[in-house]
């Protein structure tokens, strides 16, 4: 029997060979130990789990890994050892019941997840045993289920134990069986739970699986509820409060033996480009994550402030409060400042007009280029009738905006478009509108009337393909303090609430879908923009603006 002794985190687990320590200093700040009273360490299990890893399982996924036998790093022996070598004293039972492993992007989760789950269906001869992998998407549940399945092709005896169906993996001898699920609709209730791992728990919205998978393990005598999971967005959520629950009893404020907590993160006050604070949150930094590779991502952090949230999240494994807020309140401000419409009459200027539903807000930008700068004017518009019931839903004052001339309401539930028609021509009277990229969606008609009208009027996409570039350069015009706009309330609860989307190749457009509330007065500037930028005319590395060939 190993001796207690307090977990040392200082222990660098890459360089330990001694089993007996991995296991006393494997998880960041627990002491098994601690609370242990009633239990013992039994090292015959221990081995018997981590040798099913390394002798009957393979890597199936990355290139580098692809083929070659599962050898757990020291800090996944810890998890496993822990979690299956402790037993109750009188029943010879399982002391863990639920263990949390928190831990970032690219650490092997899902091949950690599949064997996990190929363990509780032959290492345990849990007659009838039902094993569960849970995941919030169910393509996210079948890329742990198929990589089990893989797993077992590459070692001939799992292959002849057992036989891998479309939904299930059944081993005939114990009638004991694997199943991917993400809904608990998606099969009859009457779960008897031997094993359930819950990969990425962060995405999963609807708990219901989760407490069903819970209580299903009742009339198991050694069942274990296993969560896998990245660092989430808000504080409302099952994951976390599981994460909250296990911080605590890292603390001590809660004694649970029966809950493992494994938490690898950044603190908040870390310097969040140091290599020591990336291992905290990457055990595997190395191994499966090449250092360069988290040096690029985190420049790209720094190039990118929309990315900032993306990186802690996932590479720091640290808790946002949203997804990829993209402009700070702060660096919004410092371009807020007076701007005397009268110097902009006459004056060229570029046009975005995004049109919502008919019940929700509206918007018209137009972008004056200066020698230096950008002048920025918005206005936006909304159904008269429903300023109240939005001002309760989205929390904001619709009615003093509108008495205060921010919002342009018009009669009844609906938005006016023959309203929002007039007041662009009253505007292209006052200024020289070029063009105005208009959103194709819900405006087809109100396009075809202006452009009678005698404006010129282009159909611009919502994709990257047409929102990317122009989206690029409003950042970089906020950034570098060369955009001025006039403090519009309106605009600024609009930038505050807008997120973005980024595709593989780095490109970023607000996002809808992301955003909680309404971005509709970015959206138009950023097709403003895009009309600006197609014109020729762009803003040099030294700020000035300047013609190009487009």
């Amino acid at each position: 029997m190993i001796m207690a002794a307090k977990t040392d985190s200082s222990v660098n687990l890459r360089q330990v060979k001694d089993l007996d320590t991995i296991l006393r200093a494997g998880i960041p700040g627990y002491d098994p130990y601690v609370g242990a009273e009633d239990y013992y360490l039994d090292i015959d299990a221990v081995k018997l789990h981590i040798d099913f890893f390394e002798e009957c399982l393979h890597h199936v996924k990355g290139s580098q890994f692809a083929g070659k036998a599962f050898r757990l790093e020291n800090w996944e022996k810890a998890i496993v050892g822990n979690a299956f070598g402790w037993k109750h004293k009188k029943t010879k039972l399982r002391r863990y019941r639920e263990v949390f492993i928190f831990v970032a992007r690219k650490n092997g989760k899902t091949s950690l997840a599949a064997g996990l789950c190929l363990d509780g269906l032959f290492c345990d001869n849990e007659l009838a045993a039902e094993i569960y992998g849970v995941a919030g998407e169910k393509e996210q549940a079948r890329i742990v289920f198929e990589c089990g399945k893989e797993m077992i092709k590459l070692e001939p005896e799992l292959s002849r134990r057992s036989h891998s169906y479309k939904d299930s993996i059944v081993v005939g001898e114990t009638s004991s069986f694997f199943k991917p699920l993400s809904k608990v609709s998606e099969t009859k209730y009457g779960y008897n739970v031997h094993r359930c791992v819950v990969d990425e728990l962060h995405i999963i919205t609807d708990r219901e699986v989760v407490d069903t998978m819970v209580t299903g393990t009742a009339a198991r005598s050694q069942p274990m509820i296993i969560y896998i999971t990245t660092a989430g967005i808000g504080v409302q959520s099952i994951c976390r409060e599981k994460y909250d629950y296990a911080k605590k009893i890292l603390d001590g404020t809660i004694n649970d033996s029966g809950f493992l907590p494994v938490v690898y993160e950044a603190a908040p006050d870390d310097d969040w480009g140091s290599e020591g604070t990336w291992r905290k949150a990457n055990p595997n930094l190395g191994v499966s994550i090449p250092l360069d590779y988290l040096q690029r991502e985190y420049e790209k952090a720094v190039q990118q402030p929309v990315y900032e949230n993306i990186f802690r999240r996932l590479h720091l494994n640290q808790w946002t409060t949203s997804e990829s807020r993209w402009i700070g309140a702060e660096d919004w401000k410092a371009c807020g400042d007076d701007i005397d419409i009268e110097e902009l009459k006459g004056r060229d200027c570029f046009g975005g007009l995004d049109l919502s539903t008919a019940k929700d807000l509206s918007a018209f930008a137009l972008l004056f280029p200066r020698d230096d700068r950008i002048d920025l004017l918005v206005w936006s518009f909304a159904p008269k009738e429903c300023i109240q019931e939005r001002s309760r839903r989205d929390k904001v004052s619709y009615e003093l905006w509108d008495r205060q001339g921010f919002i342009e309401t018009t009669r009844g539930r609906v938005i006016d478009y023959d309203y929002v028609r007039k007041r662009i021509l009253e505007l292209s009277e006052t200024f020289h509108i070029v063009d105005i990229g208009v959103d194709r969606w819900n405006a087809s008609q109100l396009i075809g009337q202006l452009q009678g009208d005698g404006l010129n009027v282009v159909a611009f996409g919502q994709g990257f393909k047409d929102m990317a570039a122009p989206s690029k350069m409003f950042e970089e015009l906020i950034l570098g303090k060369r955009l001025r706009h006039n403090n519009n309330p309106v605009l600024r609860w609009a930038v505050g609430n807008t997120m973005v989307e980024i595709d593989a190749a780095g490109n970023i457009k607000p996002s809808k879908k992301k955003s909680t509330e309404r971005i509709d007065p970015v959206v138009a500037i950023i097709m403003a923009l895009g009309r600006w930028m197609a014109s020729g005319t762009v803003v040099n590395a030294d700020g000035n603006l300047m013609k190009v060939g487009i």
